[in-house]
């Protein structure tokens, strides 16, 4: 699977701050060792240690040339290819102090990020012979989402909107805020900048019905039973076959080819983010 890198200007800022967070004012243990007049080479590789898809090597290799450029690093494998324990990853060669300063920063973010995309494979997986599509949501880690974002679209899914800017979605609090639904719809149309979309969270069929009415161009169904959500689709491409379809809420590994199986566009959730754990990685040192 593929996804969007941010640009430099932005992921550079990232990684200097958290380098900064790690090194604070020096780090003390390889200062210690090797002055700043001693240029020691040395070489290693990045060891998978549980089995899983990868993500995040090119962060992690400008992580390393933030520090150095004279480091290299090596992938060895595909980013979002699933590797077996015992893989060796990546290799890298360099000036050895940076490599043990950059460790630590690099590798996390490679382990958090290949965790969000094992599970993001795992819900993709379930649905990958039919129609429907897996999409995050903005469920995400504040300053982290740009990353936790893109490990999503490696694992298989779809980036739902980045932020409040992206599209105007119109959930159940808008609705109460606005006094219905059509008012909602009507008073966001007058303001809104071409060519967003308005995307309308529905709970009922009377919700559904009273969208198509004012026209939204997507509408999510959400809570709603298998049951429910057939009677929807049918509705809705009835009415209208251009408009776009998402399930929401509650969807599980054991729940989401059954939602899939209505004929939604789009289910989206936030569990390949929220309900992941690290992917193991270490760096081994091989000689100096």
């Amino acid at each position: 699977m593929k996804g969007v890198i941010p640009p430099k200007i932005i992921l550079d800022n990232l990684l200097k701050d958290w380098l900064l967070e790690d090194i604070g004012r020096g780090d003390r243990t390889t200062s210690g060792l090797f002055t700043e007049l001693m240029v020691i080479l040395g070489a290693g590789h990045w060891l998978l240690k549980e089995s899983g898809v990868i993500a995040g090597l090119p962060i992690g290799a400008r992580v390393f040339q933030i520090l150095d450029e004279k480091v290299n690093f090596l992938p060895t494998v595909a980013e979002g290819e699933w590797c077996d324990q015992g893989t060796i990853v990546a290799k890298l060669n360099g000036p050895l102090d940076s490599l043990l300063t950059g460790e630590r920063v690099a590798l996390n973010l490679a382990m958090f990020l290949s965790g969000i995309a094992t599970m993001t494979r795992r819900y993709a997986d379930k649905i990958a012979d039919l129609p429907a599509q897996l999409v995050d949501t903005r469920k995400t880690t504040p300053g982290l989402r740009i990353l936790e974002k893109y490990a999503t679209q490696i694992g298989g899914a779809k980036n739902h909107r980045m932020g409040l800017d992206d599209a105007v979605m119109i959930k159940d609090n808008h609705i109460i805020a606005a006094g219905g639904i059509g008012k909602a719809i009507a008073k966001v149309r007058e303001t809104m900048p071409y060519p967003l979309t308005i995307e309308v969270e529905t709970e009922t069929l009377a919700e559904v019905k009273t969208a198509l009415e004012y026209q939204a161009d997507i509408i999510m169904l959400d809570n709603m039973s298998v049951e429910e959500m057939e009677q929807a689709v049918q509705i809705i491409r009835q009415n209208n076959s251009r408009i776009k379809i998402e399930a929401s809420g509650n969807i599980t590994l054991e729940t989401i080819r059954d939602v899939a199986e209505t004929g939604v566009d789009y289910i989206s959730t936030s569990a390949p983010i929220t309900r992941s754990t690290w992917l193991d990685l270490s760096m081994k040192v091989e000689k100096v």
